[in-house]
């Protein structure tokens, strides 16, 4: 199609790829499509946007972004150290000799969670039809992807609705689960209110994240 460019990715057997280049974050594990464009463009430019739409729904700034190397201009780093965010990666600048524990385990902890976005690309790809997207008109093409996210979202969505629908039938102390069933109204109401799917103090359904 006309709107298909070539995009310039290095990427070790696939050094060029072609279709949409997407910007996508996630929260929760609910995935945010903040940008899509069929033209190259450079990632690390839109994350100040990005947390700024995250300040914007939610209220407040995260506490960490774990982000590509990309990501991590002295820009970026500055502009997150202005409102107490914590950038995951090293420091910009010659490694350091001697790196505490504590660092290692926290640089392995931020790694393992930045993986969850990787898998939300593979989960689109192979199970919702991310990498088979036919239409012919840029417009129904980013529609198409729109609407792959969202379903993604909503398959997330209908597994908490039902483990919290299995959960009204058993207790949260696994000892007393050869009891008859029964609704525990309490546990499954803390667990609506730890998903963010309830809020307690206004006693009302509120956004889900």
């Amino acid at each position: 199609q006309r709107h298909i460019r070539p995009i310039v990715r290095g990427k070790a057997g696939k050094p060029i790829e072609f279709g949409a280049k997407l910007s996508v974050s996630c929260v929760d594990n609910y995935v945010f499509l903040d940008k899509i464009s069929w033209e190259n463009f450079n990632e690390s430019c839109h994350l100040k946007e990005q947390v700024e739409k995250y300040k914007e729904t939610f209220g407040y700034y995260p506490e960490s972004v774990h982000v590509d190397k990309i990501y991590r201009t002295r820009e970026n780093r500055n502009w997150c150290k202005e409102r107490g965010i914590r950038i995951s990666g090293p420091k910009l600048g010659r490694p350091p000799k001697n790196v505490s524990e504590e660092e290692k385990k926290q640089a392995h902890s931020d790694e393992c969670f930045r993986n969850a976005i990787e898998g939300k690309f593979g989960q689109a790809k192979r199970r919702f039809s991310l990498n088979l997207v036919m239409t012919k008109l840029p417009e129904t093409s980013i529609t198409s992807i729109a609407i792959t996210f969202l379903v993604v979202n909503l398959s997330k969505l209908l597994r908490q609705f039902l483990s919290l629908f299995l959960s009204l039938f058993t207790n949260n102390r696994t000892g007393e689960l050869i009891k008859p069933p029964f609704i525990n109204f309490d546990y499954t109401l803390n667990n609506f209110y730890v998903l963010k799917l309830i809020d307690l103090s206004e006693n009302s359904w509120s956004k889900v994240a």
